[in-house]
């Protein structure tokens, strides 16, 4: 079973997919001969520029959610290993309980 893809990695996918489609048009415009290959080169250098406006926003959201989980993750942590302990306890206290109904 395929494991889900996070937004992250369908974003990836998306921006690499992008390029595959200018290196594609790469090729085509070479093909291409007079004002049809001129407008080609155009349109590759605008996506081309694009995609790297769009691959460094994406880097910059991608930091800024880490940074945000890093900091929630160390803000939460205490609590989370105080938690465990408890649960810890707890269970232990059950075990103990059905052992004495038990009678063992």
């Amino acid at each position: 079973m395929a494991a889900k893809k996070t937004g992250f990695e369908e974003v990836e996918a998306i921006l690499q997919d992008i390029g595959t489609k200018i290196e594609e048009l790469i090729e085509k415009g070479k093909e291409a001969g007079g004002e049809a290959k001129e407008d080609i080169e155009k349109k590759i250098k605008d996506l081309k520029e694009k995609r790297t406006t769009l691959e460094d926003e994406f880097q910059k959201g991608k930091e800024k959610v880490e940074k945000l989980y890093n900091e929630k993750k160390e803000e939460m942590e205490p609590n989370l290993s105080a938690s465990a302990e408890h649960f810890k306890e707890g269970f232990k206290e059950i075990l103990e309980g059905v052992r004495k109904l038990l009678g063992k």
